[in-house]
């Protein structure tokens, strides 16, 4: 009967490794740094993720380039943890990912663009994925939409980038 539990927990656990996101790579652009130390927050949080292979920062834009480790499970829930936990917002989130992620529940397709490539660049555009003023924007355009006035923080809002 144990053999039994641990067969289906072994068997779940191999499913949902497999059905969970492969983010490539993350363009966040933060709000509310004003210098050099503030940025350095930032990196530093992204940089403690086992699964980050490189983070570039480029403080003209305070955007920050983290590039991922092969098989990850991350969402983009874990990049907006990290950056609040600096002590700063994301103002846009820009992921690069396997397109197969985003066939996955909890993604939703804002704009009707298709893409066939095998990744994909897509933008999130839920509440604290964006700013204050564009967030505000998107409510009103999205008001009909019931996943989108929920603010779920496990549904992921996207459009397809270029």
């Amino acid at each position: 009967m144990k053999k039994v539990y641990i067969m289906i927990a072994s068997m779940v656990l191999m499913f949902s490794i497999k059905s969970n996101a492969q983010i490539v790579k993350a363009e966040i652009r933060a709000t509310g740094l004003t210098c050099s130390m503030c940025s350095n927050a930032i990196n530093k949080q992204l940089k403690s993720m086992s699964e980050v292979a490189n983070v570039e920062t480029d403080l003209n834009t305070n955007t920050f380039t983290v590039t991922l480790k092969e098989d990850n499970i991350l969402t983009p829930k874990v990049f907006k943890e990290k950056v609040e936990k600096a002590g700063f917002f994301i103002g846009s989130l820009v992921l690069t990912t396997k397109a197969e992620t985003i066939k996955q529940e909890g993604y939703i397709l804002l704009n009707k663009t298709s893409n066939t490539n095998s990744e994909v660049q897509i933008q999130i555009l839920d509440k604290g994925y964006v700013t204050e003023k564009e967030y505000k924007k998107l409510s009103k355009s999205l008001k009909n939409l019931v996943t989108y006035s929920l603010n779920n923080e496990d549904d992921f809002h996207f459009k397809y980038v270029n």
